[in-house]
């Protein structure tokens, strides 16, 4: 792989049709849920997830969904200043199923930047820089937890020399040990599946294994996650670590 295509896998995307937050519990009503992010490959990044329940409806809710990347790595071809920010917004819908301990989410998101449209030299803001088709599906009762999240990041422009795509997708599941606390496992993996860069070709990012502590504070809807473990892929060397805090309301 050239370092052209090495230098934009690199600083790729995620994402995330949200960077989903930790399993909290499925409400019934409308929620929003505020998150700060960080890890050692997207950096940090504030996500926002809401949802909307119709009177009529009583089982499928509306969904929203943003990233505020913050990273002037993901700038491709512009000012290291973040004068270009990449920029995520989605909907979609969730379906909740098993007593409301089941929700599974569907939703279409849209970036604006350069990440994966490109961008010639000195930047260019493009609105519409890809498509963000993604799956989430969530699970809550009073003892066990779990999340499986896929998304695809698509280039929808040439704007730049350079297109590319993204496979995004994870799963962990826990055991809620206290009052408060859970713990569990993590596996996550980021994967450029498509570049138009010359002699490029896909290529994994990272793929990590690890595990998360997390707190929840009942009747606050407060919580934080620690995640953190190794990074498998073939040749990669040293591990990964990222927090999550947030609030639903």
């Amino acid at each position: 792989m050239s370092t052209l295509i090495s230098k934009h896998v690199r600083r790729a995307v995620m994402l995330t049709a949200l960077v989903a937050a930790p399993v909290v519990a499925q409400d019934r009503a409308s929620s929003f849920t505020v998150a700060l992010n960080q890890d050692n490959f997207f950096g940090f990044y504030p996500t926002f997830a809401g949802t909307y329940t119709p009177k009529k409806a009583k089982n499928v809710d509306f969904a929203f969904y943003g990233t505020l990347w913050t990273i002037p790595a993901f700038n491709v071809g512009g000012t290291p200043n973040g004068a270009n920010l990449w920029t995520e917004f989605g909907v979609g819908a969730r379906f909740r199923l098993a007593e409301d301990r089941l929700a599974i989410k569907p939703q279409l998101g849209v970036t604006h930047g350069s990440l994966l449209s490109g961008a010639p030299a000195g930047g260019s803001p493009n609105v519409l820089d890809g498509i963000v088709p993604s799956l989430t599906v969530n699970y809550a009762d009073k003892r066990a937890e779990g999340e499986v999240y896929g998304g695809y990041y698509r280039a929808a422009r040439e704007v730049g020399p350079v297109q590319l795509d993204f496979l995004h997708y994870w799963a962990n599941a826990g055991v809620k040990f206290a009052t408060i606390a859970s713990a569990g496992v993590h596996l996550e993996q980021l994967r450029n599946s498509r570049t138009t860069a010359v002699n490029g070709s896909p290529s994994d990012t990272y793929r990590w294994v690890g595990g998360y502590l997390q707190f929840a504070l009942p009747g606050s809807n407060a919580f934080a996650r620690m995640t953190m473990g190794s990074n498998v892929l073939d040749g990669a060397t040293g591990g990964f670590y990222k927090l999550t805090t947030g609030l639903s309301f």
